[in-house]
């Protein structure tokens, strides 16, 4: 028995240590005119992290097809659309050397083009992850609403759907390299939204309340920045097991969308979003997290 015990001690440090490998990555970064220098240089950070991620675990791409039938005159049509998002099959544990980033060159309408370079230490994303269903919707609160294109004005709603009973939140991330918590929603004070098994979802729109008052949720007309497109991210996380959002603050800020004037969501930047999900992970084999990139048009 005191032989066996030696021998596993000896052996399990180098069980954690094959978890975990050295990665690099190098990414060039198109910064639109509208952002700072300073965010402009995060993003191409955080850019070429997923880049090295993707190289050494590599990554997977979801699809869902979607079926729309419609009348032209007296005839049906029937039309089928593909939503995709991607996920990285690594998690980005802690740098080993400071990230290097320059601007190599300024394009006429003021883009920056900047290369970064990261160094540091990751692992494998389990295959424990918990799977479940979602896609976004605009400006319908069912599937045949399905789409990541949006113009400015249009309503953002979320199908989810769970295969057991858990907790989902969803962020979304702009380019200006800040995440934004769109659920739990901006009152409810617990930061937890449960779901159950089986049951269909449809997120921000006060048709759909799911155990809060109308009043509580928080529905998301989406805005354009002064270019021409934005493209955003939106990261929808479940597990079964329960767990809280990451700290956020209020922004205190209010934007104008369709004449009303609305408050920005609660934020945090990106850096800090990513510390409170590597943790999560670290804590929780069995979240899952999906990745969709969704663009806004300008009217």
């Amino acid at each position: 028995m005191k032989k066996l015990l030696i021998t596993l001690l000896v052996l399990l440090p180098c069980v954690v240590i094959a978890q975990t490998r050295k990665v690099s990555g190098t990414f060039t970064y198109y910064a639109n005119p509208s952002m700072s220098v300073k965010q402009a240089m995060a993003a191409a950070i955080e850019n070429a992290k997923i880049q090295a991620l993707a190289k050494e675990f590599g990554t997977s791409l979801q699809q869902n097809t979607i079926s729309q039938i419609g009348k032209t005159g007296s005839r049906e049509n029937e039309s089928f659309s593909q939503l995709s998002f991607e996920e990285v099959k690594g998690e980005w544990i802690e740098d080993t050397k400071e990230p290097e980033t320059k601007i190599t060159a300024t394009m006429n309408d003021g883009t920056l083009i900047i290369e970064a370079k990261v160094w540091g230490k990751a692992r494998a994303v389990t295959n424990k992850a918990a799977e479940f269903e979602v896609m976004t919707l605009r400006n319908g609160t069912d599937k045949s609403f399905a789409s990541q294109e949006f113009v400015e004005g249009n309503m953002l709603y979320t199908y989810f759907i769970a295969p057991a009973d858990g907790y989902v939140c969803i962020y979304l991330l702009d380019e200006s390299n800040t995440a934004y918590c769109l659920l739990p929603y901006g009152g409810d004070a617990d930061g937890q939204q449960p779901v159950k098994h089986g049951q269909e979802y449809i997120f921000f729109s006060r048709k759909f309340p799911y155990d809060v008052a109308p009043a509580v949720v928080d529905e998301y007309p989406l805005t354009c920045g002064d270019e021409f497109v934005e493209h955003n991210q939106l990261y929808v996380i479940y597990s079964p097991n329960p767990f809280t959002k990451a700290v956020d603050r209020q922004a205190g800020k209010k934007v104008n969308v369709n004449d009303k004037e609305l408050a920005v969501p609660r934020q945090l930047s990106f850096d800090d979003f990513q510390k409170w999900l590597s943790r999560l992970s670290a804590r929780d084999k069995e979240v899952g997290k999906k990745i969709i990139r969704i663009s806004i048009k300008k009217q």
